[in-house]
């Protein structure tokens, strides 16, 4: 069996096995959680899709995290080190894995800009400007929306993005367990009382059992083999949001993770965990806008006008509704931020290693860069609204090429590589450390070798299918 090259106490470690799980857990809670799984469990079906998502998450998911921390772990690396010492022929998948978190963290910190605008207004008393506020009305009342209105703008998205950039940077700057793990200690349950409480309150909202049932009862009533796909597919997509999985974040993670902690509940914890937040996102948001709307779906269908244009109007309308609207966006802003660390810190570690540099002198670069590749993203809703690639806004393009094209190649190669090349007793000797038995081998080495390479072929070729 391989040693680690590097020590934990030269990159630095969690102290803990709870510090690991709560900060793995906080990379997977964020917005993909609670704004993403709710509108594509409207979408596709209710509770079929929760049925479909949950069977994925213990299969799937399952077995790409657990294959991304053990290759951490065992190798002590950064991404681009990792690939490289497991099999030098596919040292590029390192290249792959540190371009994915290099290119969502600046786009994904401006839509965090937002939801930091969006908490600061509530908090503030502006929660009915929001709602209710329209720009440039032209004489039958129709204009911009508060939401595109401020995005529209140059300075105010400018300044809510570098300032939470610089929020989380300090976090990273500290280290991961005087940083990372303590931060991660104090917001995750916070976050967890403040999800549990407003799906509580949402719950018993006058109509709110008619938009229980839809989210949580299945429809298949018109579940053709083409939806059926489709939703496979949403259901195997949602997971790459929900688990930070190909996103080099988890072998980052797992590279800090101490030897004497077991990789397999490890796992399962962060599983329980996400879904667990995910699912309570759901009981916040459907049922709340089906009162609403009065049970329209396609009020859950509205993308991101879900969030910031749909979910102000709802907590205009209901008794306290400024006072949850405020508990919301400081819940979202937390899940937000708590994932933009770990993506900030995946890159960071790469530039540490490949460059030997301090943790500092990298942060520094990171944020540099960070902030001039976003502000393209803030520059495409405002200056530059008119420019796009292949029809997308800029944002609209890294989301889509990282997640529709990178993310599906990368997790299909270390599949791969770690199912045919370097064979599964690679991960499963890490497993098995200081382990009496690997409970999930069988299913690890079906999923590995034959499920989840066919997930990714789904996931790369569905968007292309769907066209056609």
């Amino acid at each position: 069996m391989e040693t680690k090259t590097e020590t934990t106490s030269s990159r630095g470690g969690f102290g803990s096995k709870i510090g690991f799980v709560l900060a793995a857990a906080g990379s997977a809670v964020g917005l993909g959680n609670i704004w993403r799984f709710p509108y594509l469990a409207a979408k596709y079906g209710g509770g079929f899709f929760l049925l479909v998502y949950l069977i994925f998450a213990v299969t799937f998911g399952f077995t790409l995290m657990l294959t991304e921390i053990a290759i951490g772990r065992r190798t002590g690396k950064s991404v681009i080190g990792a690939y490289r010492t497991v099999n030098k022929r596919f040292a590029p998948l390192g290249w792959l894995a540190a371009a994915v978190p290099a290119l969502i963290l600046p786009y994904y910190c401006v839509i965090g800009g937002w939801v930091l605008k969006y908490m600061t207004a509530f908090l503030t008393g502006q929660g009915a400007d929001m709602a209710n506020k329209v720009y440039n009305a032209d004489s039958e009342g129709n204009g911009l929306s508060f939401f595109e209105h401020f995005i529209g703008q140059l300075g105010e998205p400018a300044f809510f993005f570098v300032l939470y950039v610089l929020i989380g940077s300090v976090v990273v700057i500290m280290g991961v367990e005087k940083g990372i793990e303590k931060v991660s200690k104090i917001l995750m349950p916070v976050l967890l009382v403040l999800i549990i409480g407003i799906s509580i309150y949402t719950l018993t909202l006058k109509g709110a059992g008619s938009g229980l049932k839809y989210y949580v009862l299945p429809d298949v009533s018109d579940m053709s083999p083409s939806k059926l796909l489709k939703t496979i597919a949403a259901a195997v997509g949602q997971l790459f949001y929900s688990m930070s999985l190909a996103m080099g974040i988890m072998i980052t993670y797992g590279s800090y993770m101490r030897k004497d902690d077991s990789i397999e509940s490890s796992v399962r914890q962060i599983e329980v965990f996400d879904t667990l937040v995910a699912f309570l996102a759901g009981l916040i948001i459907v049922p709340a806008v089906f009162v609403f709307s009065d049970g329209d779906k396609d009020a859950l269908n509205a993308g991101p006008g879900l969030m910031f244009i749909t979910l102000p109007k709802v907590f205009d309308s209901m008794p306290a509704g400024q006072f949850i609207g405020a508990a919301f966006f400081i819940l979202v802003a937390l899940a937000a931020l708590t994932s933009s660390i770990s993506l900030m810190e995946t890159v960071t570690a790469v530039v540490m290693e490949k460059f030997s540099i301090s943790r500092k002198i990298s942060c520094v670069i990171v944020i540099v860069f960070t902030i001039a590749i976003g502000m393209l993203s803030v520059l495409g809703y405002s200056s530059w609204s008119s420019f796009t690639i292949f029809d997308k806004q800029i944002l609209d393009f890294f989301d889509f090429i990282t997640n529709n094209l990178m993310m599906p190649v990368l997790a299909f190669l270390t599949c791969v590589l770690v199912g045919y090349v370097a064979k599964t007793k690679y991960v499963e000797e890490e497993v098995m450390y200081g382990e009496k038995r690997f409970r999930s081998k069988a299913l690890y080495n079906v999923m590995l070798k034959y499920i989840c390479p066919v997930c990714m072929i789904i996931i790369l070729l569905t968007p292309f299918v769907t066209e056609i």
